[in-house]
């Protein structure tokens, strides 16, 4: 018998965010953090795809082959030196 995908599954969702929060590659609360990065976030990059359900609102997929990160799924305020504004493209 399928078991439902866990697209909705808020319990499930804040366990992954929780693990995930660990791997960014910035943290704004970091000494190094510098300031031009805040604008400069894979929620505003016009490579990362958002993923559905309750996590889409925090999480994308990054799919800029010009990045270390491509493939991975992304917060959406981390980011990284590939970075390209969705607004350039009308996006």
């Amino acid at each position: 018998m399928a078991r439902p995908h866990l697209t909705d599954d808020a319990a499930h969702a804040k366990e992954c965010h929780a693990r995930w929060l660990m791997a960014r590659n910035r943290r704004q609360e970091d000494s190094g953090y510098q300031d031009e990065w805040f604008a400069e976030q894979c929620g505003g990059c016009r490579y990362w795809i958002p993923v559905t359900g309750v996590l889409g609102s925090d999480y994308g997929a990054c799919t800029s082959a010009r990045s270390d990160f491509d493939g991975r799924v992304m917060f959406e305020h981390d980011g990284c030196s590939t970075f390209d504004p969705a607004d350039s493209f009308g996006g």
